[in-house]
């Protein structure tokens, strides 16, 4: 099993911290976000990258994946119709998924749920169009740095652009790179998904549009922290042999952030060892 925390659990504790702690929870990866790293994260250099997969190797992490990749700096925006605020915001990607690769990572998590949303006046069929062609733009730089870029399902609280699994799968399948695919958040799933979350999970693996997973509850917080059942997703997973990452992405540290986290390891882990 290859659990990562997605470290801005742990924001904003100094980097060194963050992997230590991680590491004592029991995780073997982080899955950064770039605004915990640098207030304007198109700084962010390859100088910067060998620092973090260092420090994090020295702890005996690796870096997992990029997520929550639009935070900063303000006002950008994929669908906006002002050509140079797609262009700004399409460059810091580009400069993210080149981040990305030297730190080793393997995948890009895209959310960013206000940057793809539709604008005053703007239709949703206009916003899901100008994300499918911002998309089929990074898809050749994500295949020729060796990453996976995958477009997050969000839930309807967050964005109406790309609910469900279903319409990531039919987005993705219509640019067609192997370097795009989708991933499964839990909490956003169960929100968003008619059928229940395992469910979706195992279709869309054996698909192969799934490239990574993240582990939370309905109620945004961490895994064991609600009613969400995590047994049946890490079945799915399990049987089906995945080798991908799993990430735990708490929105609600209940507790603090470092203890959600302990306590978010320690039941995926429990889970995990009793499976079949």
């Amino acid at each position: 099993m290859k659990l990562a925390l997605c470290n801005e659990v742990l924001h904003p504790l100094p980097f060194a911290r963050q992997c230590a702690l991680a590491a004592s929870y029991g995780y073997t990866g982080l899955e950064l976000a770039p605004f915990t790293l640098a207030d304007d994260p198109q700084t962010l250099n390859a100088d910067a990258a060998r620092h973090y997969r260092m420090t994090a190797h020295s702890h005996g992490l690796g870096i997992s994946s990029l997520h929550w990749l639009l935070v900063k700096p303000d006002g950008l925006s994929l669908v906006i119709a002002d050509a140079a605020v797609r262009q700004q915001t399409l460059s810091l990607l580009k400069r993210l998924i080149d981040f990305a690769t030297a730190c080793g990572a393997a995948v890009l998590v895209h959310g960013s749920p206000r940057q793809r949303s539709p604008l005053p006046g703007q239709s949703l069929a206009d916003a899901t169009e100008r994300l499918h062609d911002a998309l089929a733009e990074l898809a050749p730089h994500a295949a020729a740095a060796g990453v996976v870029y995958c477009l997050e399902p969000l839930s309807p609280a967050e964005t109406p652009v790309i609910n469900t699994v279903a319409q990531a799968a039919a987005l993705v399948d219509r640019i067609g790179s192997p370097a795009l695919r989708t991933m499964l958040d839990v909490s956003a799933a169960s929100q968003a998904e008619s059928a229940p979350v395992h469910q979706v999970l195992a279709r869309y693996l054996a698909s192969g549009h799934i490239a990574h997973v993240q582990l939370n509850d309905k109620n945004r917080r961490g895994p064991g922290q609600g009613d969400t059942p995590q047994q049946p997703v890490l079945q799915v997973l399990k049987t089906a042999g995945y080798t991908g990452w799993m990430a735990v992405e708490p929105f609600d540290y209940q507790g603090d952030g470092p203890g959600c986290a302990e306590f978010s390891a320690r039941h995926v882990k429990d889970i995990w060892s009793a499976l079949a």
